[in-house]
C-alpha cells in the first residue's frame, strides 16, 4: 500500500501527532519507510543585513535556522525509533514549507503525505488548517493525512 510516508515536522505539537500516525502506520506495514522532512524559511544574505540588532559575531538566519531544523529532526528521528519504527530517513530543507513538502514528496515518489493541521505558525484564530497545512492538501499529488 504505502511504500514511503513523508512526515512533516515543525516541532509543534501537531506534528509530533504526524509523526505518531506516521510510526502506527509503519507498523501496519512493515515495509513502508519514514522520511521526515523539516523545513525552513530560506534568508538571503541582504535580509540577514537588515537586521540592525544582530550581536557581532551571530550567525546569518539561515546558520541558525537550519541548525533548528537539523535538531527538529533529529529528535524526531529518535523519537520514532523509540516508539518501533524501523526506516526512517530525515531531511532538512530550505524555503517555503508547503512548496518543498509538496516538491519533495514528488521528487522521493512519497505514497502518502502526514502533516499537522496546525504548525508552530498557527496564531490559535480557530482555524482548523493551518495554511501550510491547507496548501499540501491542495497541491499534493498524493494522498494526505492532515492530523
Amino acid at each position: 500500500m504505502f511504500k514511503r510516508i513523508l512526515v512533516a515536522v515543525d516541532g509543534s505539537k501537531t506534528s509530533l501527532k504526524a509523526l505518531n500516525k506516521a510510526i502506527d502506520l509503519q507498523k501496519l506495514i512493515p515495509e513502508a519507510e519514514i522520511y521526515i522532512l523539516c523545513v525552513y524559511k530560506h534568508h538571503s544574505l541582504f535580509e540577514a543585513s537588515l537586521s540592525r540588532g544582530r550581536p557581532a559575531g551571530m550567525d546569518i538566519p539561515d546558520k541558525a535556522l537550519s541548525d533548528f531544523a537539523r535538531d527538529v529532526v533529529n529528535d524526531a528521528k529518535e523519537l520514532a525509533r523509540e516508539q518501533g519504527a524501523t526506516k526512517v530517513r530525515g531531511f532538512v530543507k530550505a524555503g517555503r514549507p508547503s512548496k518543498v513538502i509538496t516538491r519533495f514528496a514528488h521528487d522521493k515518489e512519497a505514497d502518502l503525505i502526514v502533516v499537522g493541521a496546525q504548525g508552530t505558525n498557527s496564531d490559535k484564530d480557530g482555524m482548523f488548517l493551518g495554511s501550510v497545512s491547507h496548501r499540501v492538501a491542495s497541491h499534493a499529488k498524493c494522498p494526505v493525512l492532515i492530523v
